[in-house]
């Protein structure tokens, strides 16, 4: 496959993105667990006026951990 017709299917992000799931997927299960957390991003925005920042959104919000029990002893 010649360079043109790689830039023309892939872009370097898909790429990225393709090579960076194969490696996840070729972990033992205890890293690969651990490389998948470290592959979730938050993307959040702010609309500025007038040299004032806006409020903060999130374009997916983070899911939440439901809070943990602490254990009777």
């Amino acid at each position: 496959m010649s360079a043109v017709q790689w830039r023309n299917t892939f872009s370097f992000n898909k790429f990225s993105q393709i090579a960076a799931r194969a490696l996840r997927q070729s972990l033992k299960e205890t890293e690969r667990v651990k490389a998948e957390k470290r592959g979730l991003t938050a993307l959040r925005y702010q609309n500025w006026k007038d040299g004032q920042g806006g409020e903060q959104v999130y374009l997916v919000p983070p899911v939440e951990k439901a809070p943990q029990k602490s254990a009777a002893v």
